[in-house]
């Protein structure tokens, strides 16, 4: 049986079962409890001076008694571990660092403990906003509009044609942030003939960015297929199904943190970070704007396309 605490209610029948007399071993079965736990209640909390148990004397003094029941803390003033910590904490190191030290010592503490302990104002002139290095800001922000992808088809999947780029049709997509994280550009890249086309979304949510990359294709300069789609993970992208409804296609998701799987979407995005760089407000920037730099971009000789641009590798050569 799993140990609960006794309630008002056990310790108001308690009471009544010791004034008709019961033995402590009758009364735990009738409760449903053992008899050292009626034992030990009524030894608590037994009245000398009036000679009775009464429920509610019993449970201030639990109460009471909860109250007090607070674990020690590991750093105590005047101990040597106090000593340490403090003069680290004066050379502005971080509650990592201490605790390896302290540890390397004979006085192991956690780091949480320490950051516990300076939030508390235990060290006398230490404070987190002046002695360490995020000045108590949380070094990760988890905002509300997050949304986690349940992938139907990842870059593992992808045809092979899509792998050897044998085909046009078969696309690379990403973001590129504005501003404030606000506004931004949603980006495809065709893996074939390099070719870019590009819309400007309002916002990161994953409703703008799918009529973003709705409007991105009513961009493109050629009429080129839409075969696939590879993206990352990014929250962005939740509605990729409603992506696929619009686009007639389907969309594949590269590994998380693996940026080369769409090398060239990340190399082609920071082509358009030389006429847009960071920290441009893209809510500023008209779509003939964005228009007139894609053709720039589209219209510039690829090495790797044997010096023809991506507009002049699709009419010349067709990828027949």
């Amino acid at each position: 049986m799993s140990y609960t605490h006794f309630t008002l209610t056990e310790r108001e029948n308690l009471q009544q079962l010791l004034n008709e007399g019961k033995s402590f071993r009758e009364i735990a079965e009738i409760l449903g409890r053992s008899p050292s736990t009626i034992s030990r209640e009524v030894r608590r909390n037994y009245s000398q001076k009036k000679k009775q148990y009464h429920p509610w004397r019993a449970t201030v003094l639990y109460i009471l008694r909860r109250k007090k029941c607070v674990r020690r803390p590991a750093i105590q003033k005047d101990t040597e571990l106090f000593r340490l910590i403090q003069e680290c904490l004066e050379k502005y190191w971080s509650p990592e660092l201490i605790a390896h030290y302290c540890k390397e010592h004979g006085y192991p503490v956690s780091h949480a403990t320490i950051y516990k302990a300076i939030r508390s104002g235990l060290f006398s002139g230490v404070k987190a906003k002046t002695h360490l290095r995020r000045k108590n800001k949380k070094k990760y922000k988890r905002t509300k509009t997050c949304s986690s992808i349940q992938p139907e088809h990842t870059i593992h999947e992808r045809p092979v044609d899509a792998n050897t780029k044998s085909r046009l049709g078969d696309w690379e997509g990403d973001t590129v942030c504005g501003a404030r994280n606000k506004s931004c550009l949603v980006t495809q890249v065709d893996r074939k003939s390099k070719m870019l086309t590009a819309a400007i979304s309002p916002n990161h949510t994953m409703d703008a960015v799918r009529k973003a990359t709705k409007r991105a294709f009513e961009l493109l300069e050629v009429s080129l297929p839409i075969h696939t789609i590879t993206l990352d993970n990014g929250s962005e992208f939740a509605d990729f199904k409603g992506i696929e409804e619009d686009l007639d296609t389907t969309i594949y998701f590269a590994d998380p943190h693996s940026p080369w799987q769409r090398g060239l979407n990340e190399n082609t995005n920071d082509m358009l970070r030389f006429f847009f760089p960071k920290g441009t407000d893209f809510s500023l920037v008209s779509e003939d704007e964005l228009v007139r730099v894609v053709h720039l971009i589209n219209s510039r000789p690829r090495k790797c396309l044997d010096y023809l641009s991506p507009l002049d590798f699709v009419s010349k050569k067709c990828c027949t």
